[in-house]
């Protein structure tokens, strides 16, 4: 069953101050200033986004799109626990509660499917914020489902006449994306319960997915398998920037999780910083990175990919994993990037749509999960700024 969002979520909106003027009518000084400022601007967006969660200015609405418990929207409220960890008003952590109350704490339907689980990242994060035990149990079921009936399926992608829901390895982690959906819910139940399967079993799920879908000439990642002979008309490789940053994304939510020292956490944060290196290699000037990443020529913005990256490298700086001399930079224009996205209306512009591969992207084109991806880079890049 579905649950709309409560219409006071809408309210709550209301009552998170407006600290800026629209982006419009900022002079570049104080549009420099902003970007000093990430919490203010990142508040600022949860603010215009928690007054449209009827998906009315996504301009490509899927299935999905007005589920509160799918993927699309449970990606801002990922963001939206990073923000209330990070300081924004009470408001944030106010409205994070009432969203899984609303929701009655259940993941989304399919009981495999990563992009069904992401939401349950913000009811663990509530049931450490003051929803208590309640906002976990359901959770915790889900995954105990998991445990108890393993799926025995390969990772080659191939969706069958019946449709995507058919897609036999879509019961596993079979495109890259979903190291971002369920992995980090997985540790984060497993540090709460103090159950180590949880995380034994996330862990033994994200390699075999790294080991099947990474390129390890290109320091990238496929989509999925479909995209693995794909080249554009240059003959070269299609590796999708969102794609990309949902994985880069996954680690600095991940790594914090593993002990250190251990087999786990050295072998991701070797590939972090790997993956890194290629990342800051393929920014565009203008801070952006291209959908297409090894297709900058001509590519227009793309804020969801770049918000993610930017999130990365923000954090990888922090965490000491990478060096402040080359990764500051990458981190200081990606965020350039995405203040520019922002619209004179209030919205997070150049979001590619939902999709599998690079599109076109239009300026005011926004979604749920770029908003997310843009409060994880506010954070990180918040954190940063107090070195």
């Amino acid at each position: 069953m579905i649950v709309r969002p409560l219409a006071t979520l809408a309210m709550l909106a209301a009552s998170v101050p407006s600290f800026a003027q629209a982006p419009a009518a900022r002079t570049a000084a104080g549009a420099a200033a902003v970007r000093g400022e990430p919490i203010v601007l990142a508040t600022r967006l949860a603010e215009w986004q928690l007054a449209r969660l009827d998906a009315a200015h996504v301009s490509r609405v899927t299935t999905e799109t007005k589920n509160p418990r799918a993927w699309e929207q449970a990606v801002f409220w990922v963001g939206m626990t990073a923000l209330a960890d990070a300081g924004g008003p009470p408001a944030i952590r106010q409205a994070v509660l009432d969203m899984g109350r609303t929701n009655e704490w259940l993941p989304a339907r399919r009981p495999y499917h990563a992009d069904d689980l992401v939401i349950t990242q913000s009811y663990l994060w509530a049931a450490r914020h003051g929803a208590g035990a309640g906002a976990l149990a359901p959770t915790q079921k889900a995954f105990d489902f998991i445990l108890a009936n393993p799926p025995r399926v390969g990772l080659p992608f191939y969706q069958p006449p019946e449709g995507y829901d058919a897609t036999e390895c879509l019961k596993r982690w079979c495109w890259c994306d979903a190291l971002f959906m369920a992995p980090p819910a997985m540790l984060a139940l497993s540090a709460q319960t103090g159950d180590a399967r949880y995380r034994e079993y996330a862990m033994r799920e994200y390699w075999a997915t790294v080991d099947f879908l990474y390129d390890p000439a290109e320091r990238l990642f496929y989509r999925d398998s479909r995209f693995f002979d794909r080249r554009d008309d240059r003959a070269r490789k299609q590796f999708w920037a969102r794609g990309n940053g949902w994985v880069f994304a996954s680690m600095p939510r991940i790594i914090p999780m593993l002990a250190k020292g251990s087999a786990d956490r050295k072998r991701m944060e070797a590939l972090f910083v790997e993956m890194a290196g290629r990342l800051a290699e393929l920014q565009k000037p203008d801070g952006y990175w291209a959908p297409s990443l090894l297709a900058a020529e001509g590519s227009p913005p793309e804020s969801s990919g770049t918000g993610f990256f930017t999130y990365g490298m923000a954090w990888g700086v922090k965490a000491g994993l990478l060096d402040a001399r080359r990764y500051r930079p990458v981190a200081d224009r990606g965020w350039a990037a995405l203040t520019r996205s922002i619209q004179p209306d209030g919205r997070l512009g150049w979001v590619q749509q939902v999709s599998d591969r690079p599109e076109k992207v239009e300026a005011t084109d926004t979604q749920y999960y770029g908003v997310g991806a843009f409060l994880l880079a506010a954070t990180a890049m918040d954190a940063l700024g107090k070195n």
